[in-house]
């Protein structure tokens, strides 16, 4: 019926994690946190946060404070504490 059929035995490669990969990425976010000019991120994560809270456009402020090398988690913290967490309501 079908000419693409075959009795191969189908062969998945199964993903492996690094076990060293966390850790890795622990070390070179604390190397990022140590080496970053500190003073200039926390004025974008503010400068975040103020926009936040005047409801402006917090798009160019993202970008600044990635430049400014914040992290993404840093950057939602500012976001759910302006904003908070958002719960899907249960109708039942």
């Amino acid at each position: 019926m079908n000419g693409y059929v075959t009795n191969e035995p189908l062969r998945i490669p199964i993903l492996e994690m690094d076990p060293n990969g966390y850790q890795r990425q622990c070390d070179r976010l604390a190397t990022l946190r140590r080496e970053r000019d500190g003073e200039k991120t926390e004025q974008t994560l503010n400068a975040l946060r103020r926009a936040c809270e005047d409801d402006a456009n917090t798009m160019p402020y993202l970008l600044d404070a990635a430049r400014a090398d914040a992290t993404l988690g840093e950057m939602m913290d500012v976001m759910r504490q302006a904003f908070g967490v958002y719960q899907e309501p249960l109708f039942i």
